[in-house]
């Protein structure tokens, strides 16, 4: 199943990160069916432009009628951006130059900027409830995610199993980023006890038995290849004395599931929890990245542990967002809710539940989760 991505980068050059599965290619070849592409995923293609990099202007150069270049995966040959950069430079808005990745990280360690400037910077991310319409059913979303390459598999099952072991295996490995694959292995499913929870590199080092300095390594590889994130705290004119640490949260709710370990131990409704709330970031951060007006997503949650899931903040937006996993609401499903709004009564409150009647309660508006998602558009 193809959907219609809700995306629109406008004109001029630009990079497109994301992870692999999310449909960059796919995107891609709708939007630009008339394009060259040079996939670096190709060894022949990756192995001449290697030791030859100023060879990609004599390919472009070979179609002079081609107004739009893709250049695929080119973190495989990150020598290519300098070349990249001039041909930029000299065709100016004659054409227009694509590049994909699904890591910055080797750019980045390569020393090789960004082209300067020269092509901005957008992310592909799994889909949104939106984008998928009458086909959005919250169940299935907390159970396989959103990722398009899962949700078009004919055994969608089998490939969220192998994902993050495929993803280890050509990212990870590839890139020589881990020597020590079985303890990475392990620092994948310690924190996944920490999705939706605050980041603490102590005790995922306890769990796994990795040192704390190589667990804070490990997350900023999971980071820089955008299969995970890191969500910083609201402290905009603070009141009171709040946490000073991120939450940490998998890119998606179904690969969330795949690593996390379940056993006689590990409660449904935890698992479940975790998932929704982890479903919920993945929509906003989407929303906000795609919108690009500005927004800003973070948690509130003070040093006695009344907590609001999630915050938006921009010009002309200030909400305040709970995420409870329970049909039927309590008054203590408010209190995070009731404390924030006593620091910024200014902002407008929501909270989701997987009840089935929008309601305003304690002036709080109650939505259910699946409704709320599907207006997320751009």
């Amino acid at each position: 199943m193809k959907y219609q991505r809700l995306i629109n980068f406008g004109k001029g050059s630009f990079f497109l990160f994301g992870p692999r599965g999310t449909g960059k290619s796919t995107w891609l070849h709708d939007t630009f069916p008339d394009a060259l592409y040079i996939d670096l995923l190709r060894e022949d293609i990756k192995t001449r432009l290697e030791a030859q990099p100023e060879r990609l202007a004599e390919m472009i150069d070979a179609h002079p009628d081609t107004g739009t270049i893709v250049i695929d995966e080119v973190q495989r040959v990150s020598s290519l951006l300098p070349v990249v950069h001039r041909l930029i430079e000299r065709d100016g808005s004659a054409r227009r130059y694509i590049l994909t990745g699904s890591s910055a990280r080797k750019l980045k360690r390569s020393g090789v900027d960004l082209l300067a400037g020269r092509a901005v910077i957008h992310y592909s991310h799994p889909l949104l409830a939106a984008e998928m319409g009458v086909d959005f059913k919250l169940e299935d979303a907390l159970v396989r995610g959103m990722i398009p390459l899962v949700i078009s598999s004919d055994d969608w099952r089998q490939t969220l199993a192998t994902y993050m072991a495929i993803y280890v295996r050509e990212e990870v490995q590839y890139e020589g980023l881990v020597r020590n694959l079985p303890a990475f292995a392990r620092f994948l499913e310690a924190i996944s006890f920490s999705h939706g929870s605050l980041y603490s590199a102590t005790d995922i080092s306890r769990d796994c038995g990795v040192s704390r300095t190589m667990v804070d390594a490990y997350l900023s590889i999971l980071v820089d290849l955008l299969v995970a994130a890191r969500l910083p705290p609201f402290t905009r004119r603070a009141k009171r004395r709040l946490v000073g640490h991120d939450k940490f949260y998998f890119f998606d709710a179904g690969v969330f599931r795949a690593i996390r370990p379940k056993g006689p131990l590990d409660l449904p409704a935890e698992i479940d929890g975790a998932a929704l709330e982890g479903l919920v970031f993945q929509q906003l951060r989407t929303w906000i990245d795609y919108r690009a007006a500005g927004d800003t997503l973070s948690f509130w949650r003070t040093h006695t542990g009344r907590e609001v899931d999630f915050v938006i903040y921009g010009e002309n937006r200030f909400d305040a967002i709970e995420v409870k996993n329970t049909a039927r609401l309590s008054p203590k499903d408010f209190s995070g809710l009731k404390a924030f709004a006593t620091d910024y009564p200014e902002a407008r409150r929501i909270l989701l539940y997987r009840g089935t009647e929008r309601l305003l309660r304690n002036d709080v508006l109650c939505i259910p989760v699946e409704e709320f998602l599907r207006t997320l558009t751009i």
